[in-house]
């Protein structure tokens, strides 16, 4: 656990404020669910709650049939890091932070067949371009995205591999529920 040096009350409410900075690089957004623990040392944490992170086996299985039937790396995302992968090293991508392009994706709330030159990468440390990104939906809340991305013969992607994804991601938002 890494110190900030902000020390923050609680008020007559019992809440407490999150400052900024933390909220910004912990990608914490108002109306984000946190989870609660505590241990024996009498610490009290905060941690983002992801439902997509209740799926990581059920996604790493769905990403590996994706992945065989496109014929191309597969990533499925939470809100923040990759959660599940096929078609790709694990070491690579697992745990990896998305990037603004990928969070742009979800905020938009569109889907997007990116042209084989462009090279906008969906994850942080990874230089492999998106071919298409969806977001996952669930009743109005973003979830997190499936990703196609480009394989070492730079596959372009057509209208039939994006509603691939787009019902990968449908199918994904409804498991969530």
């Amino acid at each position: 656990m890494k110190a900030t040096g902000i020390v923050r009350r609680i008020d007559d409410l019992g809440r407490v404020v999150i400052p900024k900075e933390i909220r910004r690089t912990m990608r914490i957004r108002e109306g984000d669910p946190l989870e609660i623990y505590t241990n024996a040392g009498g610490e009290v944490i905060f941690k983002k709650y992801s439902p997509m992170g209740e799926l990581t086996s059920f996604a790493a299985q769905y990403a590996e049939s994706l992945s065989q039937s496109a014929k191309m790396p597969i990533i499925i995302c939470d809100r923040d890091h990759c959660i599940a992968s096929a078609g790709i090293s694990k070491k690579e991508v697992m745990e990896r932070r998305i990037t603004d392009t990928l969070e742009n994706i979800m905020e938009e709330r569109r889907s997007i067949l990116f042209g084989k030159d462009d090279e906008f990468t969906a994850l942080e440390g990874v230089n492999r371009s998106i071919r298409i990104g969806v977001p996952i939906i669930n009743s109005g809340d973003i979830c997190g995205a499936i990703a196609f991305l480009e394989g070492d013969s730079k596959d372009v992607c057509d209208e039939s591999d994006m509603k691939l994804a787009t019902v990968a991601a449908n199918f994904l938002a409804k498991q969530v529920e």
